[in-house]
C-alpha cells in the first residue's frame, strides 16, 4: 500500500474478513480516511459495517489484506496500543459498561492509558459534561436509561482522548435532544482535528454531521463520496438496494429545487412560499 503525504488515519487495502462459520463479511474493502476527516457508513444489517470497524481497534483481524492506523500496521499492534489509537463506542452500551459509577466508568479508559492525577480528572470531568451526565457522575449506570447509558459509552471512549473515534449507531434510542448533542460532540471532534467514523441508519444524521459518506453493500463498498451526492435523487436506487431511504429533507429538497441536503431555514421558506419548485 502507498500513500503519499502525511500518513491518514486509516488505511485499509483489499480487506476481507471470512468467520469461522464461513460467512465472508468483507469482499475486498479499499478505504482511505484522511486525519481529521467526518466519515460516515450505512448500509443494511449484515453489509459488513460492524465487521470493518472492528479490525481498526484489534478485536477482528484480517483474513486478508492490511489496515494500518496512523500509519502502522494494524497486525503489528497489540490490542491495548490500538487503544490508544482508536475509541469504539459499541452500538449496545451495556456490552461496554461494568463499573459502579458514571465517574468510575468513564476513568477506566484513560486510567489503562496512563492518565493519572489532574490530566485523568480533567478528561474525565470534561467527557461527562460533553454528553450531559454531570449530574449522574455518582450514579450507577444501570440506574441510567437506555438513551444515558448510550451517552456514557460515548463518554468513556471521548475520555481516552483518542485520536480517531468510531460510534456504532449513535442516535440509537435518542430524542432531539440527544441526537442534538450527539452532533455538537461529533462537531467538537472535528474542529479538535480528531477523526469521527459512525456507523449510523439516520440518514439525517449521516447528512448533517458528516462529509464523507461511504455505503456498503454485501461486504463492499458500493459508493463513497460527499453527502450531496450520496443522497442525490439519482443515487436513490442505490440506497433503496441496501433497504435505506435519503432523509426527509433530501425528498422535499429534490421536489423544491433546494438540493439533497438543504438546510432546515431554506425547507422552511421553500414550502411557507408554497414551494417554488414542486410540481
Amino acid at each position: 500500500m502507498s500513500v503519499t503525504g502525511p500518513a491518514p488515519a486509516i488505511a485499509i487495502a483489499g480487506l476481507v474478513h471470512v468467520y469461522p462459520d464461513g460467512t465472508r463479511a468483507l469482499d475486498g474493502v479499499d478505504l482511505v480516511v484522511p486525519s481529521g476527516q467526518r466519515l460516515a457508513i450505512v448500509g443494511q444489517n449484515g453489509s459488513g459495517k460492524s465487521t470493518l470497524v472492528r479490525h481498526l481497534d484489534g478485536l477482528l483481524r484480517p483474513t486478508e489484506g492490511r489496515v494500518l492506523i496512523d500509519g502502522r500496521d494494524a497486525a503489528d499492534l497489540k490490542v491495548a496500543q490500538l487503544a490508544a489509537r482508536v475509541g469504539l463506542a459499541f452500538q449496545d452500551p451495556d456490552k461496554q459498561i461494568f463499573a459502579r459509577s458514571v465517574r468510575a466508568e468513564v476513568s477506566f479508559g484513560p486510567r489503562n492509558l496512563g492518565r493519572r492525577r489532574a490530566e485523568l480528572e480533567a478528561a474525565v470531568t470534561a467527557a461527562i459534561a460533553a454528553v450531559g451526565l454531570a449530574e449522574h457522575a455518582a450514579t450507577n449506570p444501570y440506574d441510567l436509561g437506555y438513551s444515558r447509558r448510550k451517552l456514557l459509552a460515548l463518554a468513556s471512549i471521548l475520555a481516552m482522548e483518542t485520536p480517531t473515534i468510531v460510534l456504532d449507531e449513535p442516535t440509537t434510542g435518542q430524542d432531539a435532544r440527544g441526537i442534538a448533542r450527539i452532533q455538537a460532540v461529533v462537531a467538537e471532534l472535528a474542529a479538535a482535528g480528531r477523526t469521527v467514523l459512525a456507523i449510523s441508519h439516520d440518514m439525517r444524521f449521516v447528512a448533517e454531521s458528516f462529509e464523507r459518506v461511504v455505503v456498503m453493500r454485501a461486504g463492499r463498498v458500493t459508493f463513497d463520496g460527499p453527502p450531496g451526492d450520496a443522497f442525490a435523487e439519482a443515487r436513490w436506487p442505490v440506497l433503496e438496494a441496501t433497504n435505506l431511504e435519503p432523509p426527509l429533507a433530501a425528498r422535499i429538497g429534490a421536489r423544491v429545487g433546494l438540493g439533497p441536503t438543504p438546510t432546515d431555514a431554506a425547507l422552511v421558506e421553500a414550502l411557507a412560499s408554497g414551494g417554488a419548485g414542486a410540481s
